[in-house]
């Protein structure tokens, strides 16, 4: 299964905008199948995005589930909550056919700065 960056996204906002700083199941996710959303919680949990329990209850996979945010996740959603610049960094990173992590870190935080100093060049 491929890594969809977009599902990771949207899985940082649902987990965020919970209760508690909870997700409901799947996250109130009904646009991808179950599998995929449970595979990609559970590699959000192995990078550090989330916390998790670890299961294989509703899948054949294992699934990551009861998540909520680390300080990463919440750093990473600062970066790509803003959807113009989520979207930019989108582009960036297809003309070199996928990149880790790190690398959306990286092109989100100048992105990022590019708005600040834009913001902070700007008369009062």
């Amino acid at each position: 299964m491929q890594r969809n960056m977009d599902l990771v996204r949207m899985i940082l906002m649902r987990i965020e905008s919970g209760p508690w700083g909870k997700a409901p199941h799947q996250f109130g996710i009904e646009s991808f199948p179950a599998d995929q959303i449970g595979y990609h919680a559970h590699i959000m949990m192995q990078e550090g995005l989330i916390e998790a329990y670890l299961t294989n209850q509703e899948s054949a996979g294992t699934e990551a589930l009861n998540t909520n945010l680390t300080w990463k996740g919440h750093e990473f959603l600062d970066l790509a909550r803003d959807p113009e610049r989520w979207n930019r960094a989108k582009a960036i990173i297809a003309k070199v056919r996928g990149a880790p992590i790190s690398v959306w870190m990286k092109v989100l935080t100048d992105l990022t700065l590019q708005g600040v100093d834009s913001a902070a060049s700007k008369p009062s």
